[in-house]
Formats: structure tokens, C-alpha cells, sequence
């Protein structure tokens, strides 16, 4: 508790060394409180924010830029996701399976165009190289999402099990968007 004493001016100044070096640190120590206390939250605002941002980091592996493409029509059966994956790590892992409560079947697909001719073929594991990206998108490297229990409805979310043999099972939702996206950047979960 501050106790209230009368100042004179001839008291304010300080008259030696001792008493400046007293000055100061009684002038700042209330303010590295402060500053200690808005770094603190400013750390815990960070911690939030890094928890919330678009994409998933679980042990070296990052997913991001997650979405799906709404079904076409009310009874269509397949649908496709996309998703970008980071290896992080200092070693190559790889995607060794994809599972959805949203599909009978979700497997890893690479469109491909050869003389005119469009093919889609299943991609059994993607390898990650440690500081390397696989990036899925239309036209490319997809998930193939077959036997749909629902059709995908623009606004929704699907929810997708990735299984790593070094990063172990990263479930991610991802934004359905509309028929003809090209993604948006969300991602979450973990």
C-alpha cells in the first residue's frame, strides 16, 4: 500500500547516484510488470490463433488448404477432395491410407492427360520427402471419394482420416465448397 507524503520540489529531484538509480528502477518496475504482463497475453493470444489457423500440424506433417467439391447432383456417388501436405520432418513419410465416415471408399487418384486422352488412376502411397509439399488439386492428384452415403452439400464439412506410417492418423475437416471450386485455404482439426 502507497503511503501519502508531501513533496516538495527540493525532494523531487534526486542528489546522488544512489537515489537516480533508485529512481529508475522504481519509474520502471511498474512498467516491466506491464510489459511482462502484454507479453504474456500477447503469448497466449498467439497460442489461440496458432490453434485456430488453416491447417493441421500433427508430429511433422502439415495439411492445409483443405476443401471438397459439393456434389453435382442429389444422387451422384463420387465426389473429390483436395488438400496440400507439408513434410516438416527430417525424414520421408508416407501416406499410406485415407477413411471417411462420409464414403464407402476414399482413395488417393492422379488425373492425367496424354495425347488428348484423360485418365484417372489410384495412387496406392504418396511419398513425402522431409522439406517437400504434395499439393492436390483439380485436374491432379486428388481424393477420390466413392459410394458418397450423402451428397455433399456446399457449406458442410467432411471429415478425413489420413494415416501416416511415421506421423500415425491426422483427421481433418474439410469445407465442402461449391461444384466448381478451386479451394479457399481452410483446414481443421487435429
Amino acid at each position: 500500500m502507497a503511503s501519502i507524503a508531501k513533496v516538495t520540489a527540493r525532494d523531487a529531484l534526486p542528489r546522488t547516484s544512489r537515489h537516480i538509480a533508485a529512481h529508475i528502477f522504481l519509474d520502471w518496475f511498474p512498467m516491466r510488470k506491464l510489459t511482462f504482463e502484454i507479453m504474456a497475453a500477447m503469448a497466449l493470444t498467439l497460442s489461440a490463433i496458432l490453434a485456430l489457423a488453416p491447417g493441421v500440424l500433427a508430429n511433422d506433417v502439415m495439411v492445409m488448404d483443405a476443401f471438397a467439391r459439393a456434389s453435382a447432383t442429389p444422387k451422384a456417388s463420387s465426389a473429390a477432395a483436395y488438400i496440400k501436405l507439408v513434410n516438416r520432418g527430417a525424414e520421408t513419410d508416407r501416406l499410406l491410407s485415407i477413411t471417411t465416415d462420409g464414403a464407402a471408399m476414399a482413395q488417393l487418384h492422379e488425373t492425367k492427360s496424354l495425347d488428348g486422352v484423360i485418365s484417372m488412376s489410384a495412387v496406392e502411397i504418396l511419398e513425402l520427402p522431409p522439406g517437400q509439399t504434395a499439393e492436390m488439386k483439380p485436374g491432379g492428384l486428388h481424393i477420390m471419394l466413392m459410394g458418397l452415403k450423402a451428397p455433399l452439400k456446399k457449406g458442410g464439412t467432411l471429415s478425413l482420416d489420413l494415416n501416416f506410417e511415421k506421423a500415425g492418423k491426422i483427421t481433418v475437416e474439410v469445407p465442402i465448397e461449391g461444384v466448381a471450386a478451386t479451394g479457399s485455404g481452410q483446414a481443421s482439426g487435429g
